[in-house]
């Protein structure tokens, strides 16, 4: 009795113990609500695009690596010059480490509210409500796992928040990632609402089309045409709710139709004011332009050129830039409403998808791509394309199209470039990546501080 005594310590007076967060609806929800926060605004009132992947780092780093996006001040000591040509080191990676690190912070938050709920017995926390928030948290963590296997490769799959379970986990191969991946997709996308109840209708919680875009992606991702194609299918079919903005203006505001997803950020920042963290790092004054390669891409009559890049005039030379989100630091306003909230997954993803799985044989073949690539080309003032083009052609039309109507968003073009094996050709290329330093750059180092702490890890090759 007397050892059992010592050990049962009551918990701390000023902390909300774990039994405490799930004993009732408005507590669990508080706690998952706190992930969102975490992913939007990260640890502090000050959200720069820099500070989490969720928060503008997965774009700039994407962009950078790609062929999207260059420092404009050209300032070779600055370290996202690294990734602008393409020369990081294992230790010389602070920016990539970022995104590992709070990734895996809202994994762990992700982890917590699953586990949380599944421990809690509390009558007050009803069945509806853990169903819901653990699909919302279960979509959260495969969305991070997305984005950590695709800039890493294989990653350590955290599933638990047990350390004793986690602090030696090796690398899991990335064909098992997406297998996770899609097995947390498919539980969301069962278990959430196909409506925005949970945000009030704003579009800042996921639900089940937000689970089903994500689960078209991930089966893209991995070659599964047909599946990908079905799921990309069910989000478009649903009008109810979605639609594309034929005002390219309207995209990325608040009520856009077209919105899947979105992050709802902070107002009381006073030098982010009520800007997204993109429109922060992007709109002037940004080290950030876009590279001719990308703007040779538009044809001329092309209205996302006009709406979603701005360009200005310093020192004498032209700078253009990632304008999609028109509120930033000069013209946003801090505690004044958001107009715009940050895009996480739109209506226009699903066309692209849907359109190059059937150019890969998926139902509806070579016809339903073009037809669905045309609806993207016509909101742009673009003609249609012709019918009669082969396999080979539609392909590099889908992916012409992603690369003009997904700049500088969440790393799709990286990502396309190296799903598809052009990374190397298309970058080694450009004159500012030059001499290449080899395909080994198309991951990133696995942070070194985490091959410390874990000895099971390992680094990628030739790092």
């Amino acid at each position: 009795m007397g050892c059992r005594k010592l050990i049962a310590i009551d918990p701390p007076l000023d902390t909300v113990t774990t039994v405490e967060v799930f004993s009732t609806d408005a507590l669990a929800t508080s706690a998952m609500a706190g992930v969102y926060t975490l992913m939007a605004n990260g640890n502090g009132n000050f959200p720069q695009p820099t500070s989490g992947f969720s928060m503008g780092l997965t774009t700039i780093l994407g962009g950078l690596s790609s062929d999207e996006l260059f420092l404009s001040s050209g300032n070779s000591g600055n370290q996202m010059y690294l990734y602008n040509t393409n020369r990081i080191s294992a230790l010389n990676s602070g920016a990539s480490t970022t995104l590992w690190t709070s990734a895996y912070k809202i994994i762990y938050g992700s982890n917590s509210v699953i586990e949380g709920i599944a421990a809690s017995t509390a009558p007050a926390l009803h069945n509806n409500v853990r169903t819901e928030l653990t699909a919302q948290a279960k979509f959260v963590r495969a969305f991070c796992y997305f984005y950590l296997t695709n800039f890493f490769g294989d990653v350590p799959m955290v599933l638990t928040v047990d350390f004793n379970k986690t602090r030696n986990l090796r690398r899991m191969p990335q064909q098992e990632v997406y297998q996770q991946i899609i097995k947390d997709l498919i539980d969301a996308q069962a278990a959430l609402p196909p409506d925005y109840s949970a945000g009030q209708g704003e579009r800042v919680i996921p639900n089940k089309w937000a689970a089903t875009l994500l689960l078209a992606r991930a089966y893209l991702y991995i070659g599964d045409y047909i599946n990908a194609a079905a799921q990309a299918t069910a989000v478009i079919s649903h009008t109810a709710l979605f639609g594309l903005e034929t005002d390219l203006n309207r995209v990325f505001l608040i009520d856009s139709r077209e919105a899947v997803w979105q992050l709802k950020q902070t107002n009381e920042s006073s030098a982010v004011k009520n800007a997204t963290t993109e429109g922060y790092g992007f709109n002037l004054p940004s080290p950030y332009s876009l590279t001719n390669q990308l703007l040779s891409g538009f044809d001329a009559e092309d209205q996302r050129k006009l709406a979603w890049v701005g360009s200005s005039v310093i020192s004498g030379s032209t700078r253009n830039y990632p304008h999609k989100y028109k509120i930033g630091s000069k013209n946003g306003e801090a505690y004044q409403p958001p107009l715009e909230y940050y895009m996480i997954l739109r209506l226009a993803e699903a066309y692209l998808i849907r359109a190059e799985a059937t150019a890969n044989g998926a139902l509806g073949g070579i016809a339903t791509a073009i037809s669905d690539l045309n609806i993207i080309r016509n909101r742009a003032d673009l003609d249609d394309l012709n019918e009669d083009l082969s396999q080979q052609q539609v392909i590099a039309a889908v992916a012409k199209e992603k690369q003009i109507e997904f700049f500088s968003e969440w790393g799709h073009r990286w990502f396309d470039l190296k799903r598809t094996g052009k990374a190397g050709a298309v970058l080694s290329a450009i004159p500012l990546k030059q001499p290449w330093p080899g395909n080994y750059q198309l991951l990133y180092p696995i942070p070194v501080a985490e091959i410390i702490i874990d000895p099971f890890l390992t680094q990628n090759p030739d790092y």
